[in-house]
């Protein structure tokens, strides 16, 4: 019941966050977005599965990084990716075990983290002309953590091909879009290259965050 609760609760502020960002009112935006982690964790401590302590941490590092990320300038931008860079690594620390590395296809695995890697590289390239020095490398750094991440996610559908696997790789893949184009929301010369700016930043952070979890959940069961 209580799940079901917190669903219809994460949907209806999802639903207002995105229609805030949709038409740039910047209070409904600053009233959601602190509880948009918040529900999801709810929902899946609520759910009935065994609960991964490594997984909550990760959704509270997430929703930490959402919050610092509310104000605006440089050093709450970076503040807000420590916490975001920490979510990542505790995401990692959530697949390793469910992955089988006699199992996983390297001729797969190492160009896929390779094309990660690369598109990164070229994001921070594009906001070289209008990003301050000191942030280039630590944002390039943050990128490659997600990149890692998401190599994990893909190492875990490998070597356990399934549809819990599969739900939290795209949404791990959902995670990297979402922050590739928050960078070039920030920090691009053109921010308008990415389609509604801020919607789309936070549609692809939403069902990212949601389906690493509701993929885990299904690992669980």
């Amino acid at each position: 019941m209580l799940k079901t609760v917190f669903l219809v609760l994460l949907a209806a502020a999802s639903v207002a966050h995105l229609y805030g960002s949709w038409v740039r009112k910047e209070k409904i935006r600053l009233i959601t977005k602190p509880v948009l982690l918040l529900f999801i964790v709810l929902y899946y401590v609520f759910f009935g599965v065994r609960v991964i302590p490594l997984l909550i941490a990760a959704l509270i590092a997430s929703w930490l990084g959402d919050v610092l990320l509310m104000p605006h300038g440089n050093a709450w931008f970076t503040a807000g990716g420590i916490a975001f860079m920490l979510a990542h690594f505790l995401f990692i620390a959530v697949y390793v075990p469910q992955v089988d590395f006699s199992k996983v296809n390297w001729f797969v695995t190492i160009p896929a983290a390779l094309v990660y890697y690369a598109i990164s590289a070229v994001i921070i390239h594009c906001l070289k002309p209008t990003t301050p020095k000191k942030m280039q490398i630590p944002m390039y750094i943050y990128l490659l953590a997600n990149s890692t991440m998401n190599v994990f996610a893909l190492m875990q559908l490998i070597s356990n091909p399934c549809a819990g696997s599969a739900v939290a790789y795209i949404g791990a893949v959902l995670f990297f879009i979402s922050d590739c184009t928050l960078f070039l929301v920030r920090y691009y010369k053109k921010p308008d290259i990415i389609f509604k700016r801020h919607f789309t930043v936070m549609l692809t952070y939403i069902l990212g965050e949601f389906m690493i979890t509701q993929g885990m959940i299904m690992l669980s069961k």
